[in-house]
């Protein structure tokens, strides 16, 4: 009589054919065996019947039903881009990480597309994806977030000043300088060429800055204006006989006694013809000697020096003119007073030069008992320049 049972768990069938009499009996896990009428409780260990295992099963050497191995054993159907993953019984077929199956087929996750994103930007490759940074920033260590990079620090390509930015930097120069036009290096400016007024006499350019000269016998003051040097004071080659006078730009020495033949110096600078000498009767009783020095190209008209007598007569008339020296009429003499006049500008001059102007002074009694003159010789001397 032929009986069957299934082992519960165990995923497979066994049968046996059944033999009358006491030596057939159901055994555990519901095998149906035949025991031997001198061993009853032994079972043979090459029974005359194999068992029948279920799919995915197969008979192992202690004759019990063992899982079949599919995916070492090569008998599994995945694709070349699966991998296969063992079950008891059966197999099944996955896709790689970073792919999901769709149908039969692997494709590839877009992990762009979904959580977690990346900080800045996100790159899909083949089965998986990378974060990256916008230029100026670099990825953190945990390779999602991006962390700015402080140029200035890592790799300072400015050539003077760089001043770090969120995700970049910018050069800076520094006084006397500018950007050239790669925005890195810098490039000196020349004040002197973007102004005609930063010195009042020569702009010298110079590496990030300019500096203001003037000309020999001017010293530059306040960095940019130019002051005459008074030679006499600093550095006097006049004689003993001589005296220094300075004027714009530089100096000249002049006799201590500069009275002509029939003079004579009474005091500083005055020559005095006297009456006793009878060569003195067409001359101007006296001479005073002045100096004095003006700026080229000085506005016009313009009050220069002022001419006064020294002695009042009573009854008398004073009348003032240019003797000599104003053979360009530059100058004009305008009287003030009955006793003083005014000597005016009424050219501009160029320096430099030098002008010898004889201002006389004719007083002349009104009961016209006498008449005199006296002349006072004014030296002006024109500076090279306007300051």
């Amino acid at each position: 009589m032929a009986t069957s049972g299934v082992v519960p768990g165990g995923g497979f069938m066994a049968s046996a054919t059944a033999v009358a009499g006491p030596e057939v009996q159901t055994g555990r896990n519901n095998f149906v065996i035949r025991r031997n009428p001198a061993d009853p409780q032994r079972i043979p260990s090459n029974p005359s019947h194999r068992i029948q295992c279920a799919a995915g099963y197969e008979q192992s050497e202690h004759n019990v039903c063992q899982d079949i191995d599919e995916c070492t054993s090569g008998t599994h159907n995945c694709r070349t881009d699966q991998v296969c993953i063992n079950l008891r019984g059966s197999f099944t077929c996955q896709c790689l990480p970073g792919y999901q199956k769709r149908g039969e087929q692997c494709v590839d996750i877009d992990e762009c597309t979904v959580p977690p994103y990346c900080h800045q930007r996100c790159v899909n490759t083949p089965g998986s994806f990378y974060c990256q940074c916008s230029p100026g920033f670099q990825l953190a260590a945990n390779n999602y977030t991006c962390v700015d990079i402080n140029e200035c620090d890592a790799s300072n390509q400015c050539a003077q000043q760089c001043y770090n930015i969120l995700g970049s930097f910018i050069c800076q120069c520094n006084q006397g300088y500018e950007l050239s036009s790669d925005r890195l290096n810098c490039e000196d400016i020349d004040e002197c060429r973007t102004s005609s007024y930063l010195c009042q006499y020569q702009c010298v350019n110079e590496p990030g800055k300019f500096s203001c000269m003037c000309p020999q016998g001017y010293e530059v003051v306040r960095s940019r204006t130019c002051q005459d040097i008074n030679e006499c004071e600093t550095t006097n080659e006049c004689r003993e006989d001589e005296m220094c006078w300075n004027y714009h730009g530089g100096f000249r020495c002049y006799p201590r006694n500069p009275c002509q033949d029939h003079y004579v110096l009474t005091s500083e600078n005055r020559c005095v013809c006297p009456v006793s000498n009878t060569m003195c009767r067409e001359l101007p009783q006296s001479i005073v000697y002045k100096y004095m020095s003006i700026r080229s190209d000085r506005s016009v008209p313009s009050d220069i020096f002022q001419i006064q007598a020294t002695m009042i007569y009573a009854n008398t008339i004073n009348t003032f003119r240019i003797k000599s020296g104003n053979e360009n009429g530059e100058f004009y003499l305008r009287q003030t007073s009955p006793v003083s006049a005014m000597l005016v500008l009424v050219k501009s001059l160029s320096g430099p030069r030098e002008y010898i102007v004889d201002l006389e002074m004719l007083t002349v009694s009104s009961i016209g008992t006498f008449r005199t003159s006296s002349v006072l010789r004014l030296t002006i001397i024109v500076g090279p320049f306007s300051f």
